[in-house]
C-alpha cells in the first residue's frame, strides 16, 4: 500500500521508494525515510495536504504526492 493510504495513528514498514527523481530520493534518504524503516501515519493538514508523519522519532510533513510513490507494508 501506499504511505499516503495509512490510517491516522496507524504504523508501517517502508518497503519501496518508487518513481521519484534523484534528488527528491535523496532528501527523503537524508530526513530517515528508507527501506525497512517505521513509519507512523500522525495526520492529515485541513486539506489533506501535506501529511504529517513519525519516523525515528522525528515528526516530517511530506506532501502527498510524494507519500503516494513511498510503498509501505501496513502492521495489523
Amino acid at each position: 500500500m501506499k504511505l499516503a493510504e495509512l490510517k491516522i495513528g496507524s504504523s508501517g514498514r517502508i518497503t519501496a521508494l518508487n518513481g521519484l527523481n534523484d534528488d527528491v530520493r535523496k532528501k527523503l534518504m537524508v530526513m530517515g525515510i528508507l527501506p525497512n524503516t517505521e513509519v507512523k501515519m500522525v495526520r492529515r493538514a485541513p486539506m489533506g495536504d501535506p501529511l504529517q508523519i513519525e519516523v525515528r522519532g522525528v515528526a516530517l510533513a511530506i506532501r502527498n504526492n510524494i507519500a503516494n510513490a513511498i510503498e509501505v507494508e501496513a502492521h495489523s
